[in-house]
């Protein structure tokens, strides 16, 4: 309630002011615990997820459900509530080896792209390794448990490496970041280590080769992990889709696949075995 009070004293007037005064007879925790379910039920339309099924068949967990049209307005008032219980409840804790990648999140197939209305303003031509798209880039850091320790969303021509030179992305960061050639960056390698942070990346084909211990190099070829963490997220939790009609329900089902995620009873992770010579290896 002190939450919900603070909140209205804050918010401007705009379309997510007068939602937040609407009367609504579904709790925040009702709606954020029915957008976690959706993330983690194998369901691809969530229109025939709450109709066809939280409507239908959970009705004692959810007996105040309101009309879809409403439900899906009502979305934009857990912005600030699933933002807060992903950062404090669903984040992992760092324990000196963790991962940094960037991947795309397409709003729209490109030719679509000048007949997109929705993100117009917001969303930017950008280019990964598999070619060039429309929409967003989510920066993921994971530790070495698959574990999410944070996380942000650019625009899609924002370059990789421009969020590890902001301080609060990397609060809590500590140790060995192993990332692809996309970091590569002498000056970012220098910021982050005054900063206690040794980042770690291969070589690109034209440069001279550096000393490297084992451990690194065994690290790099396990950095794969990240890649398989971004995999489930497209297509496990569903925070890749074309079917967004406003630009805050689109943030808020990234969240909320972020959070489901965190809720996975097996994550992907990389094992380790100390032999006698105190040395870690990966396997």
């Amino acid at each position: 309630m002190n939450f919900a009070r603070t909140l209205k004293k804050t918010l401007k007037a705009s379309s997510l002011g007068r939602l937040q005064d609407a009367p609504a007879t579904m709790s925040n925790s009702e709606i954020i615990s029915i957008l976690l379910l959706f993330q983690i039920s194998g369901f691809k339309c969530f229109k025939h997820y709450y109709i066809f099924y939280v409507q239908r068949h959970m009705n004692k967990d959810f007996p105040k459900t309101v009309s879809y049209n409403r439900f899906v307005e009502l979305n934009q008032t857990v912005f600030m509530p699933l933002t807060m219980f992903l950062k404090i409840c669903c984040s992992g804790s760092c324990t000196g080896i963790s991962f940094v990648d960037s991947t795309p999140i397409r709003v729209c197939k490109n030719k679509r792209i000048k007949a997109s209305k929705v993100f117009k303003g917001t969303a930017e031509i950008g280019k990964s390794t598999i070619g060039w798209f429309y929409g967003f880039k989510l920066h993921l850091i994971i530790n070495d448990k698959g574990e999410i320790l944070n996380f942000l969303i650019s625009q899609g021509n924002m370059d990789a490496r421009e969020p590890l030179k902001k301080e609060s992305f990397l609060k809590k960061i500590f140790g060995k970041l192993f990332g692809d050639k996309g970091y590569i960056s002498k000056q970012l390698f220098e910021i982050l280590f005054i900063d206690g942070i040794h980042l770690v990346t291969r070589i690109r084909n034209k440069m001279k080769n550096s000393l490297m211990s084992m451990n690194d190099k065994i690290m790099l070829r396990k950095r794969s992990v990240i890649e398989t963490v971004n995999d489930e997220l497209k297509n496990i939790c569903l925070i890749e889709h074309s079917r967004h009609r406003s630009f805050i329900n689109f943030i808020v089902n990234i969240l909320a696949g972020l959070a489901a995620y965190s809720f996975f009873p097996k994550k992907p992770s990389i094992k380790y075995q100390t032999v006698k010579t105190n040395q870690l290896y990966a396997f």
